[in-house]
């Protein structure tokens, strides 16, 4: 069953770039890979939504085994194949995801993302990218649903390209 929310949020972007994302409003832009070095109290402890983006308009590689953690022993990879048929072109946004706690989630996303059991197990398409750690990490801090702002991005993201973003298994 679909899920359906009283508040449609129409942020009018292609998601094209990132320029484009921080005039929407969004934070932060910081690689996973400083992130995971240097801490992430720079990020809210706010609800919100955020996204993870790739600077590259080269295919990108993927690699049969990332580095995800196992979540309850379910292992995190795919096929390439499935990685390959996830693929947008023309979009830097990878993942839309949403948070009551930005920093606790995006901290736990990118936990995940670096092998450790943490219960982030969406998003996990990113971990087999050969260049996962210099994907960018940005946040939109919000005082309304962040499930309605994740729907609505996706759905508007839907909207634009056809299918949900890379990394994104559902709605």
């Amino acid at each position: 069953m679909k899920k359906s929310y009283a508040v449609y949020y129409q942020i009018n972007m292609e998601f094209q770039s990132i320029s484009q994302i921080k005039e929407a409003g969004f934070y932060g832009f910081a690689t996973v890979e400083e992130l995971f070095c240097f801490g992430y109290s720079n990020i809210p402890d706010a609800g919100g939504v955020y996204m993870i983006l790739r600077k590259s308009s080269l295919k990108p590689t993927f690699v049969p085994v990332g580095t995800g953690g196992y979540y309850k022993e379910k292992d995190p990879n795919v096929s390439i194949d499935i990685l390959k048929t996830n693929w947008i072109d023309k979009t830097c946004v990878m993942y839309i995801g949403k948070a009551t706690s930005l920093r606790k989630r995006i901290s736990q996303y990118i936990r995940f993302g670096h092998g450790k059991n943490v219960g982030h197990f969406g998003g996990r398409l990113i971990w087999q990218l050969a260049d996962c750690k210099d994907l960018i990490v940005c946040w939109k801090p919000s005082h309304e649903d962040p499930r309605a702002e994740e729907y609505s991005l996706i759905q508007e993201f839907i909207g634009y390209y056809g299918e949900r973003p890379f990394a994104n298994l559902q709605d």
